[in-house]
């Protein structure tokens, strides 16, 4: 892993690939860079870099609170660091979201994203609840019992046994998340707002994908506006971990839009 000192911490990444067009992968909650492993190899045709969010995988976290629109300035400044402009963004979940802040913050510097297994729509009270539950469960018990309930969730309930491995190797990308960036990060998403008129008002070509059997963001909730910008997918095998479900599914469908956008 490479590293890029932010200001106040390290963000740890990998930049592999030198094809001409230059991809930015982000993870979703208690996930890391490690999240798109089966991935990147299959966009071999572009410069693709993966980042350990704040808080998660080897990167630092900063000592206060903070928001996903700090989080998706993370990504711009370490872009101004790396000089790099007229990127693909795209992300997974919690990085779906930061995606869509990064998008209504800097989208001069964007020739498209794409949202993986997320929603432009805010927490629901309902949703809000459940993260102060997740929240105690972390101060009470701990980053591996959370995780463990946590991961096999995000699965296609009915691949549970096929996916076992993969099952554990997603745990173990969990664990290594600290418990203050998981518990920081829990009240960011909280706190978002709605960004789905970022969605439909955008100039920029936009990539939706959503998991058949996805319970945790279901499809009703990605594909939330229809446009002649905007590009639905489903990946019909899985649940909200397509990353690891249909990897190569999932490759085919970014190097699809990459190829009809540049």
């Amino acid at each position: 892993m490479q590293r890029q000192h932010i200001g106040g911490f390290d963000l740890a990444y990998q930049d592999r690939g030198e094809g001409e067009e230059t991809v930015i992968l982000l993870h979703g909650f208690c996930g890391s860079s490690s999240y798109w492993q089966e991935v990147v190899p299959l966009l071999d045709s572009c410069r693709v870099i993966t980042i350990d969010l704040r808080g998660h995988g080897q990167s630092g976290i900063s000592d206060s609170a903070f928001t996903i629109e700090d989080m998706a300035k993370d990504i711009n400044y370490f872009m101004d660091q790396k000089q790099l402009e007229n990127v693909y963004l795209f992300g997974h979940s919690l990085g779906g979201y930061i995606t869509l802040a990064f998008a209504e913050l800097f989208k001069g510097k964007l020739k498209g994203y794409g949202l993986i297994h997320s929603t432009a729509f805010a927490d629901s009270e309902e949703a809000k609840k459940n993260r102060l539950s997740s929240i105690e469960k972390i101060k009470k018990e701990g980053m591996h019992s959370f995780v463990d309930d946590l991961v096999p969730n995000l699965f296609n309930p009915e691949r549970q046994q096929e996916l076992k491995e993969k099952i554990h190797a997603a745990k173990e990308i969990g664990y290594e998340t600290s418990p203050i960036g998981a518990i920081q990060t829990l009240k960011a998403m909280r706190d978002r707002t709605d960004r789905s008129d970022v969605l439909k008002n955008s100039n920029l070509p936009i990539l939706l994908i959503a998991g058949e059997h996805d319970g945790v963001i279901p499809k009703e909730r990605v594909f939330i506006h229809e446009a002649p910008h905007i590009h639905s997918e489903v990946l019909p095998e899985s649940g909200h971990m397509g990353l690891f479900e249909e990897p190569e599914k999932l490759a085919y469908i970014l190097k699809e839009y990459i190829v009809n956008h540049q």
